[in-house]
């Protein structure tokens, strides 16, 4: 792929929708830079798509050189660690709090771990906050283009979120097959 091309980042929260948005974009035809070392489980059976590299951002970028025109996932607060020598294309997942934090919390308990020793209140709290932190700093850098998109639109209407992120990102994607990659089924933890 091109140098030139951009590098494609699906972003958000942890459990905001980011393995199923990066499902879609592969489904579509973009290439994941994914290693395969987190396996799919009971809380992602279609698995992460994650790439460990991503981890050393901070310390190493030379991966990047092999990204353009491919996708990759990158939690929220990494994002700030790109280098600006690039362009990005980040497709940003956002969905209700309440169902990040329900979502985290029945991970952790099935993988008998413990998270933070935070209330839901000040997790939400805290979230809202690197949100807002990351939002502006995405806002204030051109080489950085973002296509907000929620959770839940993609669960009622997986055709219409296919079609923004295949318009975003220049129109020759498979709509059809990215919206079939949407398991409605595997939105478990809901808001009330």
């Amino acid at each position: 792929m091109s140098s030139d091309a951009p590098i494609i980042v699906v972003s958000g929260l942890p459990r905001s929708g980011t393995s199923m948005a990066m499902q879609m974009l592969r489904a579509g035809g973009v290439a994941a830079m994914t290693d395969e070392i987190r396996t799919p489980d009971a809380d992602n059976p279609r698995g992460y798509f994650e790439f460990e590299r991503v981890k050393q951002l901070k310390s190493d970028t030379s991966w990047l050189d092999e990204a353009h025109g491919k996708v990759v996932k990158i939690i929220h607060l990494l994002l700030m660690e790109l280098p600006a020598d690039r362009e990005y294309r980040v497709i940003f997942m956002r969905r209700d709090l309440h169902e990040v934090v329900q979502s985290q919390a029945t991970m952790l308990q099935r993988s008998g771990r413990r998270g933070a020793a935070l209330t839901p209140e000040r997790l939400i709290a805290l979230f809202l906050g690197q949100l807002k932190s990351v939002e502006v700093w995405l806002a204030a850098r051109p080489n950085f283009k973002v296509l907000y998109l929620d959770h839940a639109q993609f669960i009622t209407n997986s055709a219409a979120q296919a079609h923004a992120i295949n318009m975003f990102l220049g129109g020759t994607l498979d709509e059809a097959a990215m919206a079939k990659a949407v398991d409605p089924s595997l939105h478990r933890n809901r808001s009330n």
